[in-house]
């Protein structure tokens, strides 16, 4: 941990006085705590790349954090040779507040270092950023996006080649790059608009869009007359960059009967109208809601605001909207994917999936039954897309990938979660089973009644700041110094500490425990945001039953848990 107030000082000695970052600090000059956060420590990089709240200070998204971060990231590109700074850097931006300013600071930075620099001329989803890395073969890809977190905050998400977010070793070394640089060094002279007139910076055009698009409707297992594409629908991008690549996915692909959400279809760094931007929250299916009853929708639809997650409610036979959460709409997901291409006759002889260790293990019983071999992986989809080279070495044929928290990967080329491919293929699936007088909420309920019935929860706690990252450390070296024997009423089967990793998995702060029926339950603190997690999955002989045990272990643990001061 740094010296808050000195750091604090430098500051303010060498911003210029006109600087509003300067500015923005001689505000707070009275507010401790406000300092404290601000400087405690400098903006973690690793492989979520960089994070956090906007503003003036060490730990804070602005022009000198993201400038060092590039600099960091440009030297130790040239430092992999001519050839990949030939190959270049493709750079996409977010909705949100500073996006598209950071993001040409980070093209002009990288340029004025000699590498090559591709950009887009306006917003677009992380997956396409994701799939251009592959298809123009560029040795890296950066994306300013603060994903699904609240509007104060921004982001610097970094690529590699294989079109996956770095891995842990890159990640370092770009980190031991980034603190040789001089947080205040002087920024280059050229404008962004000079540099793309001189080329030095291409910005793509919409053919690049078309590829993206033509990538996703080729992953369809069902089309024509299989399909009632006149099914009522509601889609939300919430304000982000989901909403035209979306839409023309919906009329390319027939559907006749859909609506977005008029207040979230346009770009709002400030999320107006829905406040908490993360289609995980029900809360932001509000206005998707009111639609839907006007509508009488039977599925909505919601991707967040760098269109990389995707959630769902499904109209269920009372006519009231449920939302589902990641585990379920895997399981629909999974099942469609599975029993579509067996009945198309394109299910492979050695199929493979990938889910993260928190997911539930549901899927594998679906995926087992289909004889498809279902990996696991750490979360985040450079872990999940990571295993697809090790798939292939090994004779499968990748098929889906997924993790909870409703992040879904249907395609080989396009290596991270994916909320266009996701919403295509449950719209698709939608309208297959409606073909055959079914609900997609009929086929979850079928779903558990075939495999199993299991019961999902996932509580978290926010505990934000210094005080609040040094109470989760606390927590989980509590757990391993006193480990739990029993939770649920039931004693515990098995447990596993990833700390130093586990058979094929890597090392990571998770501890997984099992009960003798199948149910199991995992807690990690999470990479991205300040908060710990908790996975909680209940398995039953019925629904009741699920949802019960499900309950007991929440409240066993947290109990536990937030005894830990």
């Amino acid at each position: 941990m740094q010296d808050y107030q000195e750091q604090y000082q430098a500051w303010l000695a060498r911003l210029a006085d006109d600087d509003p970052l300067k500015q923005e600090l001689l505000a707070i000059q009275d507010d401790e705590a406000e300092k404290q956060d601000r400087f405690y420590q400098n903006l973690a990089f690793g492989t979520a790349g960089l994070r956090g709240k906007i503003g003036a200070g060490t730990n804070r998204m602005n022009v000198l954090t993201v400038a060092q971060a590039t600099r960091g990231v440009g030297n130790f590109i040239l430092k992999q040779g001519r050839e990949a700074c030939q190959a270049g850097v493709i750079i996409a931006h977010d909705p949100r507040h500073f996006s598209k300013e950071f993001s040409q600071l980070t093209a002009v930075i990288l340029a004025d270092l000699g590498i090559r620099v591709y950009t887009f001329p306006d917003l677009r989803p992380t997956p396409e950023l994701a799939f251009m890395i592959r298809e123009l073969h560029t040795a890296s890809g950066i994306n300013i996006t603060a994903s699904h977190n609240p509007k104060e905050y921004n982001g610097y998400k970094v690529y590699w080649s294989d079109g996956c977010q770095i891995g842990s070793e890159i990640a370092a070394a770009m980190m031991a790059e980034i603190q040789q640089v001089d947080l205040f060094a002087p920024l280059p002279e050229e404008a962004y608009e000079d540099l793309v007139r001189a080329g030095k910076i291409t910005v793509l055009d919409e053919r690049y869009d078309r590829k993206y698009l033509d990538k996703i409707e080729s992953l369809k297992i069902h089309d024509g007359e299989e399909l009632d594409r006149s099914i009522p629908l509601v889609y939300t991008p919430l304000n982000g960059a989901g909403s035209i690549p979306f839409r023309k996915m919906l009329e390319e692909r027939g559907f006749t009967c859909w609506q977005v959400v008029p207040e979230q279809k346009d770009p709002d760094p400030d999320f107006t109208t829905v406040g908490y931007p993360n289609p995980e929250d029900p809360r932001a299916f509000r206005l998707s809601e009111e639609l839907g009853r006007k509508t009488v929708a039977e599925l909505l639809m919601a991707t967040d605001p760098d269109s990389d997650r995707f959630a769902i409610e499904l109209r269920n036979e009372d006519g009231e909207y449920v939302p589902l959460n990641g585990n379920q709409t895997g399981y629909l997901l999974v099942n469609y994917i599975l029993e579509g291409r067996q009945s198309a006759g394109t299910l492979p002889a050695k199929g493979a999936m990938v889910k993260s260790i928190v997911t539930s293990t549901l899927s594998t019983i679906i995926a087992e039954h289909y004889h498809v071999r279902m990996f696991e992986a750490l979360t985040g989809f450079k872990n999940i897309c990571g295993r697809i080279p090790e798939i292939q070495q090994q004779g499968y044929t990748y098929l889906f990938g997924y993790e909870e928290s409703v992040g879904y990967s249907a395609c080989v080329d396009i290596r991270d979660k994916d909320g266009i491919s996701a919403g295509m293929l449950v719209a698709e699936a939608a309208a297959y089973y409606r073909r055959q007088g079914r609900t997609l909420w009929q086929v979850l309920q079928e779903i558990y009644e075939t495999y199993g019935w299991f019961a999902e929860l996932e509580p978290n706690l926010v505990l934000e700041g210094l005080e609040g990252k040094q109470r989760i450390a606390r927590m989980m070296q509590d757990l391993r110094q006193h480990p739990l024997t029993s939770a649920g009423g039931q004693p515990l089967a098995r447990v596993v500490d990833y700390q130093n990793g586990y058979e094929d998995i890597p090392a990571a702060d998770v501890l997984r425990y099992w009960l003798a029926d199948g149910s199991w339950f995992a807690i990690r603190p999470s990479g991205t945001e300040p908060k710990i997690k908790f996975y909680f999955y209940g398995r039953g002989r019925n629904r009741q039953e699920a949802e019960d045990l499900a309950e007991s272990l929440r409240q066993d643990v947290l109990a536990r848990v937030e005894s830990v001061q």
